[in-house]
């Protein structure tokens, strides 16, 4: 359950500082009047974002009819979740120093256009982190298990996110933001390749890929699966005791390149130009500390 309270926390906290920035804008600008359209389009965010995950949950347990069909929608949506991952992780890592520009600019232009173009603005500003985190919070609680865990953690992760959010942005925290998305990003990595092995695994249970009985060890007879450490690894890195080889290799082909690209040091940027006020965002620089 770590593991959904983790996507909750970072997802969460990415969205709170993009609304974060939108209404600092429109508070300094003295538009005021604007930040009712903006909770409009954060709301409708959040309402699209849910309905989705509901979605999801809906065709894996009563539109799909046979076994196969479950685990081939498992499998799919996983490897998704798994790609989702990988772009925001690395997407965040190289935009974040002139998101805050950017969202100030389209604010601009949509200030320019009307009420309805500030909502819209703000919708399609939240909705992508929201689309994300109920699809990764989808595989990722396939392979925690339980019924109401893994949501009640999700919860408590956008919770925290927002109750952070809300500090950062009234300055009655100070947060090392580049440390923690560092720290979250390796670890949402991790989890990911727990995510992606669960893919292979269910691709291999609706016989899209073979070797369900080949495993590539079992050490079931002294890891213990009802334990706390086995369900800790379990339940964050999709651990297992006997998992089969094209789980292993899919972990580790996925897991280990990845973290060591996301971990190298950033290239040296480029000084800013004169006049840039990209770099005073309230937003964080979640580069590699």
């Amino acid at each position: 359950m770590f593991a959904t309270y983790l996507i909750g926390l970072r997802e969460g906290l990415e969205a709170a500082l993009v609304v974060s920035i939108l209404v600092a804008f429109l508070v300094k600008s003295r538009r005021r009047e604007q930040l009712s359209q903006v909770w409009i389009g954060v709301g409708l965010a959040v309402a699209l974002s849910v309905l989705f995950g509901g979605l999801l949950t809906y065709t894996s347990t009563t539109l799909l009819q046979t076994s196969a069909q479950r685990e081939l929608f498992d499998a799919v949506t996983s490897v998704l979740a798994v790609a989702f991952v990988t772009w925001m992780i690395f997407w965040m890592r190289r935009a974040a120093r002139s998101i805050a520009g950017e969202l100030r600019e389209k604010l601009t232009d949509a200030l320019a256009l009307g009420g309805w173009a500030v909502l819209g603005m703000a919708f399609l500003a939240v909705v992508r982190e929201g689309l994300e985190t109920a699809l990764i919070f989808f595989s990722a609680a396939q392979t925690a298990g339980g019924r109401s865990g893994p949501l009640l953690a999700l919860i408590g992760g956008v919770l925290t996110a927002v109750v952070l959010g809300f500090l950062l942005y009234a300055s009655a925290v100070r947060i090392n933001l580049s440390r923690f998305f560092t720290w979250t990003g390796a670890l949402l990595i991790l989890v990911a390749a727990g995510i992606f092995k669960y893919g292979v695994h269910d691709f291999q249970e609706a016989g899209v890929l073979p070797g369900l009985r080949n495993l590539a060890y079992d050490v079931s007879g002294w890891f213990d699966p009802t334990s706390w450490y086995a369900s800790l690894l379990s339940g964050m890195f999709n651990i297992t005791p006997a998992p089969t080889v094209f789980e292993v290799v899919a972990w580790v082909a996925y897991g280990i390149p990845v973290l060591i690209l996301f971990l190298l040091p950033n290239r040296p940027r480029r000084a800013a130009p004169a006049g840039d006020t990209t770099t005073d965002s309230p937003a964080p620089a979640p580069q590699n500390a």
